[in-house]
């Protein structure tokens, strides 16, 4: 049965994980012959939508500037009257079946719930990040990973500054947090969760989430990814947002004087504080490559012996490690979150403990000094995502969570 589907997330182009994940799962459904809406904030990074009107208004909490523009941004992150009236419209305009909800905090804001139960829309939303137990969405503080807020203690994010070093924005995101979780328990109006993995799923309940989740990891269509195992150059690759979280200070220290290229594909806050440190420590086997995407990126991941993922926060599931993987390199992953799911010693990749530049310099050796390893080591991964990460999967799974959202919201 065909159903017509509200595909919500605050960006709309591709961003990052949460927004690719959102774009490849609508093109899976079209295919398979449903309706697919999208909602969210308007950019001009985005594709033409054609019910765009109904969007929320652009903002850029980073650029906001003027007493009067941050007091309106600060009180749409907490309840956006104009994300719950327009998408009120829109639902109106289209009827959908169900909602499939993914990040919308801040931008859009979780006053959307409120139409979506009035409306009896059932509703599903996949957890892509912490922020529903976490008011700093990364459950980490001094760049460790951090569970001070576990039960409820929200206030720690406002003692511990843990929003951008700021005791105003850790205090707005205190009082989000409460507001949304112990007064209005705005979240209850979600029918179903859904996690892509195992250990955020398990984070999150040993944090005090109380709602039931299930288990789907991401998918990418196979079609896409042509694997390579052998390569062109003795180098790997990090590819994703250059920021604090993500361990490239550990990652350059690694690979410093090693026999091996390393190229840093993206950009971030911290680009130009790690160039500075590649200049400094004469660290000369480092390219900072920038962004890319599509096939640039693609040939890049396929020229290289494996990837890096240094991260030093909790990993959800990341889309990097799985693309690398359909495209048959082995992934060297920080054994935190959500990688040691994926990157299995010997078999996958490599695991090493996160934040430490010995293990991870000794995890690089061996991949170097293995060379056939590293074949085998990225067919098995090719295989993986094969059996466990593929969009048949990935949809007969997700549509039996739709019914059972459904059957819910009839409840």
């Amino acid at each position: 049965m065909n159903v017509k589907i509200l595909l919500i997330n605050k960006f709309l182009y591709p961003k990052g994980g949460a927004e690719a994940s959102t774009l490849v799962t609508g093109a899976l459904l079209s295919r398979k012959g449903h309706e697919v809406h999208y909602w969210g904030m308007q950019h001009p990074s985005n594709p033409e939508y054609p019910y765009k009107d109904y969007f929320v208004s652009q903002v850029d909490y980073n650029k906001a500037s003027g007493i009067l523009t941050k007091l309106k941004a600060a009180s749409n992150i907490l309840y956006s009257f104009e994300a719950k009236k327009n998408i009120e419209s829109f639902i109106k305009e289209i009827k959908p079946d169900i909602a499939h909800l993914n990040s919308l905090y801040h931008q859009i804001s979780p006053s959307i719930l409120h139409v979506l139960k009035k409306h009896t829309i059932p509703t599903v939303m996949t957890i892509r990040d912490y922020k529903l137990v976490c008011p700093s969405y990364l459950m980490l503080a001094d760049g460790k990973p951090c569970e001070r807020c576990k039960g409820g203690r929200y206030y720690n994010c406002f003692f511990n500054k843990c929003t951008k070093n700021s005791y105003a924005k850790s205090f707005l995101n205190v009082v989000e947090m409460y507001l949304h979780h112990k007064i209005l328990h705005i979240y209850d109006s979600i029918d179903v969760y859904i996690s892509p993995s195992m250990f955020l799923k398990n984070k999150l309940e040993e944090m005090g989430f109380t709602h039931e989740i299930e288990y789907l990891p991401n998918f990418v269509d196979l079609g896409e990814y042509s694997p390579r195992y052998n390569w062109q150059q003795r180098s790997i690759v990090y590819f994703g947002r250059l920021s604090p979280e993500k361990g490239l200070s550990t990652l350059l220290e690694a690979v410093k004087d090693l026999n091996v290229k390393l190229k840093i594909i993206g950009d971030g806050p911290i680009r130009q504080e790690l160039e500075k440190k590649a200049v400094v420590e004469r660290i000369n086997n480092v390219i900072f490559v920038g962004y890319k995407s599509g096939q640039e990126l693609k040939k890049e991941i396929q020229d290289a012996m494996a990837t890096v993922t240094p991260s030093q926060c909790y990993e959800n599931n990341p889309r990097s490690v799985i693309e690398s993987f359909a495209l048959g390199k082995p992934v060297i992953g920080a054994r935190i979150g959500g990688i040691p799911e994926l990157a299995k010693d010997g078999e996958t990749g490599y695991t090493f403990k996160s934040g430490n530049v010995d293990d991870l310099r000794s995890k690089i050796n061996l991949l170097i000094g293995s060379p056939d390893k590293v074949i085998n080591m990225g067919k098995t991964a090719r295989k993986l995502v094969e059996q466990h990460n593929n969009p048949e999967a990935h949809y007969q799974r997700l549509t039996q969570i739709y019914k059972m959202a459904a059957e819910k919201s009839m409840k």
